[in-house]
């Protein structure tokens, strides 16, 4: 059975398809938009705080100054989205497909992005402090001057990625992969960088003080001798 395209004024459901619409402004939050389909939409200041959003597809969608905050969007679709500014904090997003999103300015303090795909998305002067990003892929994404202060981010992957300024205090880098990135003027002091690998980074002016260098690959393909703390020996 094929379901004909639904109109804009069709109310909030789980698999509604708000395709193209404007629903900026709203308050959305508590809503369930499961499977909803939501391209190309402009949710400019919505509010979707406490939503279920899990598997909705709100590719090329405007999200700026949207709230978000508690919501949950596992496996949901985010790519190419313009949200700048909007709040994701608190909320569940494993495996969120934010690949080539403008996210300047986002806030996701204590989100859980495990499995989240970042790839090649602008994410300057974000916010990740206390969020779960395990597993993540931020390669090749613009990370100048966001902060990741206490973030867990095990065997991700910033592969390219633009790092410049960003303050990563106490990060857990376990295992993640920074090859070819950019880290100048970076701050990964008290970080766990154990076994993580930094081959041809660029790292003038790293900030690495107190941080655990077990086993870590250097930009020099040096490998750290297990006890190393703050300096690669």
């Amino acid at each position: 059975m094929i379901n004909a395209e639904a109109a804009c004024d069709d109310p909030a459901a789980a698999g509604v398809n708000w395709t193209g619409c404007d629903k900026s402004g709203l308050d959305l939050s508590s809503v369930n938009l499961t499977n909803a389909i939501l391209k190309r939409v402009n949710f400019q200041n919505t509010n979707f705080s406490n939503a279920r959003l899990d598997g909705a597809d709100f590719n090329f969608s405007d999200l700026s100054h949207a709230r978000f905050i508690k919501a949950s969007l596992k496996d949901a679709r985010l790519v190419a989205v313009t949200a700048e500014s909007a709040d994701f904090s608190q909320a569940r997003m494993t495996a969120v497909h934010f690949s080539r999103a403008r996210l300047k300015q986002a806030n996701f303090t204590q989100a859980r992005l495990e499995q989240a795909n970042f790839y090649d998305a602008d994410i300057s002067h974000a916010h990740f402090d206390k969020a779960i990003l395990n597993q993540a892929n931020f390669e090749r994404a613009i990370l100048a001057d966001t902060r990741f202060r206490a973030a867990q981010a095990e065997q991700a992957s910033f592969l390219e990625a633009k790092l410049v300024n960003a303050s990563l205090q106490g990060m857990n880098l376990f295992k993640a992969k920074l090859d070819k990135a950019d880290l100048q003027d970076a701050d990964l002091s008290e970080a766990t960088l154990d076994k993580a690998s930094f081959r041809e980074a660029l790292m003038d002016g790293i900030i690495i003080d107190g941080a655990s260098m077990n086993d870590t690959i250097w930009a020099n393909y040096r490998r750290c001798r297990p006890g190393s703390v703050g300096e690669c020996r």
